[in-house]
């Protein structure tokens, strides 16, 4: 692992923080870090406030969108909700399905099967929309690249409004309204929102048209902060109001679904890191085991009974997906090891059994074990399908893009895409991302990093600083939960391998001249034990968080590496 101290922030920046905020030093230096700087800043960053969202009428169609859909209304005719399988997909479609069906009865849902369409609009679903008498489709979380699809629906009468936030090819579909902040002729103020997000501006903007106030949409925010918190956005701007609201909502008055769903888990108050790793992955299982639509019918179910008993399904189907996913990465990793390429710049890998419903979490898997930009393949119809996953700093978008002339679609994001390809393409696809990743990744980028936000005492570590640091919260990228450094620690003679296969590592630290004794836990560290468990002194890079057991609660530093002094 590679520790990177963060830069320190102009002293006059602290020093001025310290005195309008009344803080100590090491909380100025945290926000000035985060872009924070003046007491007006602090305010909004530590109270954030549903009011200070952007007009939604400053996204570029926005006025195009709301018009259509009024007139679609007044006209009586039908509307599909169409979006992506994933968590923002289904969470968008539930949200706008929802709002939509609150004042009017003529919406459907659609989401494409993963396996039969593949990511996006399909002409399936446009066939089946023509088949059903809809007029208008909402297409969210895709559709800024459906040039064609829009095409074939307008030849059709069918009109298209597309909500996404994927970056847009050279071209942008003739739709009736295309709303999507990363547009270059759309100067809307934040261009970071997710796919959930977009389609929660339009019903924002619709709303401002029917007279209503926030506090009607306050209910939807529990679906749009999982999709932040699902699709890994930036959690600033917009973004962070949405979460910090939606927060409020899981945790206060969720819906049925997702009360149905943190009922099974049985925890009481869900962080956002619990919406990443409870809520999202069972929503996900959804579309990536049996169909996404079986996710929306649970998010837009008002019956408990009902809602009990898909995410009872849906459970089961994310036991699958673990099942699935931790045998196709055995496989992945030893066909790596087979073919000789553990020393390769990127990991490509293929079989045409593996489940195209896990491969990106495979992709992910596999980077946890050879750092590199990785693709997983499968069979999909008489193509190969693969998801795509970086490392920080490398953008693989812009590599697959450089192997274009192979691939026959792909779309995403700097750190995660898909594509597919056909099979005589794949072995001259691999060479060249091959050669593509080995010619522009850097040798630090080929190392995982730890960005390490300060170096502090033990000593450091009261109640009183933790209770200011759970305020930074929500966190996410670009607000990324604080990570610190110590020096000089010894284990005090307690230090222990933990968990069934001896892969954790629990220590009872000292610092210095300071006789507290400080309770660490390192998930994956059990091999560091020798390192400080020989009376030796070390340092450790960490995050400060709660331990609750039996009915109490103390400080832990949760390890994310360490080192020799």
């Amino acid at each position: 692992m590679r520790w990177t101290l963060k830069p320190n922030p102009e002293k006059e920046k602290i020093q001025s923080l310290v005195t309008e905020l009344s803080v100590e030093p090491i909380v100025a230096k945290l926000l000035v870090q985060r872009g924070i700087e003046s007491f007006y800043e602090a305010k909004k960053f530590f109270r954030p406030d549903i009011n200070d969202l952007h007009d939604p009428y400053l996204m570029k169609d926005m006025d195009k969108a709301v018009e259509r859909i009024e007139a679609a209304i007044a006209n009586n005719e039908n509307i599909l909700v169409y979006g992506d399988y994933d968590v923002d997909g289904t969470t968008a479609v539930s949200l706008m399905s929802s709002y939509l069906k609150s004042f009017y009865p003529n919406v459907a849902t659609y989401i494409p099967d993963r396996y039969d369409e593949g990511y996006g609009v399909s002409y399936q679903g446009i066939d089946f929309a023509e088949d059903n008498d809809f007029s208008l489709i909402i297409a969210l979380d895709c559709g800024v690249k459906a040039i064609d699809k829009v095409a074939y629906a307008s030849e059709k009468n069918i009109d298209f409004i597309i909500c996404d936030h994927h970056r847009p090819g050279k071209e942008i579909p003739k739709a009736v309204a295309v709303l999507d902040p990363k547009r270059e002729d759309c100067s809307y103020p934040y261009d970071e929102l997710c796919g959930c997000g977009v389609g929660f501006k339009l019903i924002q903007a619709l709303a401002v048209h029917r007279d209503q106030t926030m506090d009607d949409l306050l209910p939807y925010l529990d679906l749009v902060a999982t999709a932040i918190a699902a699709d890994i956005v930036p959690m600033t701007g917009e973004n962070r109001i949405l979460a910090y609201y939606g927060l409020i909502v899981i945790n206060k008055a969720p819906r049925t679904g997702i009360k149905a769903i943190i009922d099974q888990v049985k925890k009481e108050e869900l962080t956002i890191t619990d919406v990443v790793f409870i809520i999202a992955p069972r929503i996900n299982a959804a579309g990536r085991i049996r169909h996404g639509i079986h996710a929306v019918e649970l998010l837009t179910e008002s019956d408990m009974d009902a809602a009990k008993q898909f995410a009872s399904e849906i459970e089961k189907n994310n036991i699958d997906r673990k099942e699935l996913d931790k045998t196709i990465t055995h496989e992945a990793l030893g066909q790596i090891e087979e073919n000789n390429e553990e020393q390769n710049f990127s990991t490509v890998v293929y079989s045409e059994t593996w489940h195209k419903g896990v491969i990106g979490i495979v992709a992910s898997r596999l980077i946890e074990k050879y750092y590199r930009p990785t693709l997983v393949f499968t069979k999909s119809g008489e193509k190969y399908a693969a998801s795509a996953r970086s490392v920080s700093g490398f953008d693989v978008y812009d590599a697959i893009d450089k192997c274009s002339e192979f691939v026959e679609q792909f779309g995403g994001h700097k750190y995660a895409a898909g594509l597919t390809l056909l099979p005589e393409n794949y072995e001259k696809f691999k060479a060249k991302f091959e050669e593509v990743v080995k010619a522009s990744i850097t040798e630090e980028q080929r190392i995982p990093e730890i960005k390490i936000d300060a170096e502090i005492q033990l000593s450091e570590i009261t109640p009183k600083f933790h209770r200011i640091l759970k305020q930074f919260a929500p966190f996410g990228p670009m607000n990324m939960r604080p990570t610190f450094m110590s020096s000089g620690l010894r284990d005090n003679g307690y230090g222990r391998r933990v968990g069934g296969d001896e892969t954790h590592l629990k220590l009872s630290i000292i610092n210095g001249a300071d006789d507290k004794t400080y309770n660490a836990i390192g998930f994956g560290l059990g091999e560091k034990h020798d390192l400080t468990c020989n009376g030796t002194s070390f340092q450790a890079a960490f995050n400060i968080d709660e331990n609750h057991w039996n009915g109490n609660t103390s400080l832990q530093l949760m390890l994310k590496d360490i080192r020799e002094e």
